[in-house]
């Protein structure tokens, strides 16, 4: 099984800028954050992130974990609402879709996950961007994990983190 989350956050922890994890992205998570992403077999996001983030269209089946009973995702073909806890929708989407799952939730979601154990590799980028907001505390996110590799490219820092 390889349940994978990435999340990207400025230089200051902020997860979001003018509302969207865009605000604080580079070039190079980008290309990261597609790479893990086709190879996943699902993508896992909450509610938040499928109301602030593009979602319409997807590769992959994607499961939207939320309490809220409107689908934001409902003209993605590919979309599926769950109202269950993460931990509960995660096992889920590995029994309905397949062992690779590509968290890509909001900060608050991915702690909740890695706080269950279920999160087995944290792709974490770090851009140069500040003065967003929601904001992580980064070694916390990585207090879990015991194997890190880091690379810097075109200013991004990048850190895998396994169990």
């Amino acid at each position: 099984m390889a349940v994978i989350a990435t999340l990207v956050v400025g230089a200051d922890g902020s997860t979001t800028k003018g509302g969207t994890s865009q605000g604080v992205t580079s070039g190079a998570d980008r290309a990261q954050f597609l790479e893990h992403r086709r190879l996943a077999d699902c993508i896992f996001i909450g509610g938040n992130t499928a109301r602030t983030e593009p979602y319409l269209r997807t590769p992959v089946p994607v499961v939207v974990i939320s309490h809220q009973l409107d689908n934001p995702l409902a003209s993605n073909p590919l979309a599926h609402l769950w109202n269950l806890s993460p931990v509960a929708g995660l096992v889920k989407a590995i029994e309905t879709f397949g062992p690779r799952i590509h968290v890509e939730a909001g900060a608050t979601m991915i702690s909740e996950l890695i706080a269950a154990g279920q999160i087995d590799q944290l792709e974490l980028s770090i851009t140069s961007v500040t003065g967003g907001e929601m904001r992580v505390d980064i070694d916390a996110l990585l207090e879990v994990f015991t194997t890190r590799k880091e690379k810097v490219i075109d200013g991004t820092r990048f850190i895998s983190a396994s169990r």
